[in-house]
């Protein structure tokens, strides 16, 4: 059952020298990164909060609940992820091609600066969708047909005789095949699955 909290019993703000929104996004922040490389569902919210020095009493102050502030991890993950991708998928410097290829190796990068402990929140958050809650799966779903959108067009600047039904398609095929290629790589300690899935991947849209 869902628990929410109304203004009336919600908690004080943190007293952190933060103002509001500073510590909003600061909560957020660290639910990010322990929840990329933790899980949501199994994950509690005390180290989420210690690490920003906020006590549970003040998270409600901020949240309504555990579900909300998933939500806001989401959406705020999907804005950074969002944002990495047009700089990738948008410079007119590059080939259409290299700038596919020049988003993998950014994302190889940050995955061997993380020790492959992290992957994708998205990816992960995809493999616990059978216990998370209802507003979690259509968030999710929501922003992988955004994720799923810009690599179509992509695919399309890569291979023009690609109609837009198929680049749509293959821009779904896309990002099922990068989330395993990624948790394959926290398996195996090596960015190895990624080349194998993009170098495949570039042989069919080329085609």
């Amino acid at each position: 059952m869902k628990i929410t909290h109304d203004k009336r019993s919600r908690g004080r703000p943190a007293k952190s020298g933060r103002d509001t929104a500073q510590t909003k996004a600061a909560l957020i922040n660290s639910g990010v990164e322990h929840f990329t490389e933790f899980g949501f569902a199994s994950s509690g919210l005390d180290k989420i909060l210690k690490k920003v020095s906020v006590p549970k009493g003040s998270f409600y102050y901020y949240f309504a609940n555990k579900e909300d502030f998933g939500l806001a991890v989401i959406s705020h993950y999907d804005g950074y992820f969002s944002r990495k991708l047009a700089i990738h998928l948008n410079n007119e410097t590059l080939s259409a091609e290299q700038r596919l290829l020049s988003f993998v190796e950014d994302a190889k990068s940050g995955i061997e600066k993380y020790q492959y402990r992290r992957g994708c929140l998205v990816g992960n958050l995809e493999q616990e969708v059978s216990v998370l809650p209802p507003s979690h799966r259509d968030k999710l779903s929501q922003v992988m047909q955004g994720w799923q959108r810009k690599v179509a067009s992509n695919i399309k600047l890569i291979n023009s005789t690609t109609s837009q039904q198929e680049s749509e398609s293959l821009a779904e095929f896309f990002w099922i095949g990068w989330e395993g290629a990624v948790s394959r790589c926290k398996l195996v300690k090596s960015t190895q699955p990624i080349d194998l899935f993009i170098g495949h991947f570039l042989q069919l849209i080329r085609k």
